[in-house]
């Protein structure tokens, strides 16, 4: 039985902990590795180096709009297929532990099941907006 006190309290905690987490996975990208070097990144994988600024902006945006809790379902479904882009093309042949030399895809799969978890609850508590399904 769901406890309907409650409920949207632990909705909003997984909304803001996997905003902050593409918030910052995002800014480490411009900050840490800089927008040249995880174009670079991006080429050395075979992709286009325009990916990396798509994919920044897809996470920056994204970690934004979750905190904030805007269109928290959709802006988490479209997130999925970021995260399923760097299980393929950059952790897949990793092997499953993130410790792994190269990081290996059990974080990204937890992403992922994180994104439907917050497509299928919607945004809990405190969104600004609460898009009704």
């Amino acid at each position: 039985m769901i406890d309907t006190r409650t409920a949207p309290y632990g909705a909003l905690l997984i909304r803001l902990a996997l905003g902050a987490m593409f918030l910052a996975h995002g800014l480490l990208k411009v900050f840490v590795f800089g927008f040249a070097g995880t174009a670079g990144f991006f080429e050395s994988l075979g992709l286009p180096s325009a990916l990396a600024y798509l994919t920044i902006l897809a996470e920056v945006g994204g970690g934004i709009l979750l905190i904030l809790g805007i269109y928290a379902r959709v802006v988490a479904v479209l997130l999925i297929p970021v995260l399923a882009g760097a299980w393929y093309f950059a952790h897949a042949d990793k092997g499953w532990l993130f410790s792994n030399a190269g990081g290996g895809w059990e974080y990204i799969a937890f992403l992922i099941a994180a994104c439907a978890a917050v497509a299928l609850t919607g945004p809990g508590a405190m969104a600004l907006v609460n898009e009704r399904r």
